[in-house]
């Protein structure tokens, strides 16, 4: 029993303090995060209590190699930097973990005692006694009879449970634990959890340990930052830009989903336009252009002719970079293929983001039929949540006022733009989960094309989604029924899909999983994974 005594004390003494190792390649590439190490002081009174020295198991986050980065805190002026004596991620100021529950920028609920559990030391030091008990000791059948009644509570209740989610090896049920404590503000809680889960995740594994591989890195960027600080511990090293193109291209052919939305667009524009003879497509996202492709080629099979086609390309910074210059890119490239079939085409670059457009930048022309396209991007506009401005509303009113011949929309179908901390994490586990599912059907798990794809074009929204709060979060999604609601208030109307288009996504999606379903429901078309909608496609006028 002493032995069983000191292995338990030696244990808890490195429970925090565990040394520096090379680390899985399940962190992030782009982002670096710092897991801040909170120890309680022995002895000490009230809210005396600081942040120890310690090596930080987080690796600079690259997918083929992890370096030596840790943080060092003496005091709270004291600055990050990385083994090396260089900073990866540039922060002019990252807080103290301790002060991140009293941040006005951080909601992570109330102000909390010094202990971070109780104010009591006694209790508070037999409490983490315990904790360590029934997650490191074998004798884990004996706690429900080692805990004094007097510390039992509601807290107790829930770290038994925690615990017995461990040995079961539940990466969910683990993952929404410590999301829970963080959003509590139970750091102590968080940082016992955010160990265990280190050995759990992996990039290479299943479908639930790849995805927790992020949101693990979520959760830790949310602990060791607050407010603006958080996007900027984001902010590290982009593949080169070719690679970057090539992972959203290998995203776009082994998942349906873009192919979707795009499809579903395109085919309410034709089924609009098939008797103009001059057509206006603003697109919000131009992104590489590849929606147009097929919209220049079957406008160019149009009995009669084609029309005459101009497109007005808003850009991303994103894509921008992904294509490695600026939308003259855009241009040449769809100039060339329009030329290849003989359609008459312009191209009008607007290289700004969506929220800064304003009716000059569109250069709407007399005689021309109207139609513009919100595919994957109305969500990042900020609405009346974020900013007074609100750019979501005032886009769709601006539009609205062009009297377009139809406007069609493609969102993610999910919830995370107004809802608190807590339920959007897990909305975002729910929906990556499916996502990431149905991309194990299509490439192996240790396939290098997969691991890239979901670290380059999946992981930087769920960490955005879990770890920013406030202007810093851009992805900010909401169900089709909400944006149905903003449409009627600026004035739009339904517009009817064709029943050809439907047929034409069904046989799409006939060379892919079964486990994929197309569902038409009030007016709009859903694709989903087995039980889950993932994507919502619908036009207005």
């Amino acid at each position: 029993m002493q032995a069983s005594r000191r292995r338990r004390t030696a244990m808890s003494n490195t429970l925090y303090c565990e040394p520096l190792q090379k680390a899985e390649a399940y962190c992030l590439p782009q982002f670096q995060t710092l897991d801040s190490h909170l120890s309680y002081i022995s002895g000490s009174h009230g809210g005396n209590h600081s942040l120890q020295t310690y090596r930080d198991r987080y690796c600079m986050l690259d997918s083929s190699s992890a370096t030596g980065n840790y943080a060092i805190y003496h005091s709270p002026s004291t600055t990050s930097f990385s083994s090396n004596g260089s900073t990866t991620c540039n922060q002019e100021s990252q807080p103290y973990l301790s002060d991140v529950r009293h941040s006005p920028e951080t909601n992570y609920g109330s102000p909390i005692s010094g202990s971070c559990i109780t104010d009591d030391v006694a209790d508070f030091m037999h409490k983490l006694k315990e904790l360590e008990t029934v997650m490191l000791g074998p004798e884990l059948e004996s706690y429900d009879n080692s805990l004094p009644s007097n510390i039992a509570s509601p807290e107790i209740d829930s770290w038994r449970q925690i615990m017995l989610a461990i040995p079961r090896r539940d990466l969910k049920q683990v993952l929404i634990a410590c999301a829970k404590a963080v959003s509590d503000a139970e750091l102590l809680t968080a940082q016992v959890l955010i160990s265990e889960l280190r050995q759990m995740v992996s990039v290479s594994g299943e479908p639930i340990q790849r995805l927790g591989a992020y949101i693990l890195e979520g959760l830790v960027a949310r602990l060791a930052a607050s407010g603006s600080s958080i996007c900027k511990s984001l902010r590290c090293k982009e593949p080169a830009s070719f690679e970057l193109l090539s992972y959203m291209h290998v995203l776009y052919e082994i998942c349906p989903y873009l192919k979707f939305g795009y499809m579903s667009a395109n085919g309410a524009i034709a089924e609009a336009m098939k008797d103009e003879n001059r057509v206006h497509i603003i697109d919000f996202q131009i992104a590489q252009g590849s929606q147009w492709v097929p919209m220049i080629q079957a406008f160019a099979a149009r009995p009669g002719g084609p029309p005459h086609i101009r497109i007005t390309g808003i850009d991303d910074s994103t894509s921008a970079y992904a294509r490695g210059g600026g939308l003259d890119i855009v241009g040449k490239r769809l100039s060339k293929l329009a030329k290849t079939f003989k359609v008459p085409f312009e191209f009008h670059p607007a290289a700004m983001s969506g929220c800064d457009v304003q009716l000059e930048n569109l250069g709407i022309q007399p005689g021309e039929a109207l139609a513009v396209n919100f595919a994957f991007t109305l969500h990042h506009m900020p609405d009346e949540s974020v900013s007074t401005v609100n750019h979501r509303d005032r886009l769709l009113r601006m539009v609205k006022n062009l009297s377009p011949k139809v406007v069609t929309l493609v969102e993610q179908e999910s919830n995370t733009n107004t809802a608190a901390f807590f339920p959007r994490f897990l909305e975002t586990l729910d929906y990556y989960s499916s996502m990431f599912e149905s991309i194990d059907m299509t490439l192996p798990r240790g396939h290098k094309e997969r691991i890239n794809v979901e670290q380059h074009c999946l992981a930087r929204d769920v960490v955005n989604i879990i770890a920013c709060e406030g202007i810093e979060r851009v992805e900010r999604h909401e169900l089709l029924g909400k944006w149905k609601s903003r449409f009627r208030m600026a004035g739009f109307s339904p517009y009817p899909l064709s029943s050809l288009v439907n047929a034409t996504i069904k046989t799409l999606l006939e060379s892919y999983s079964d486990k994929y379903r197309l569902e038409e429901r009030d007016g709009a078309l859903y694709l989903g994974w087995m039980n889950r909608d993932l994507v919502a496609s619908c036009a207005w006028k």
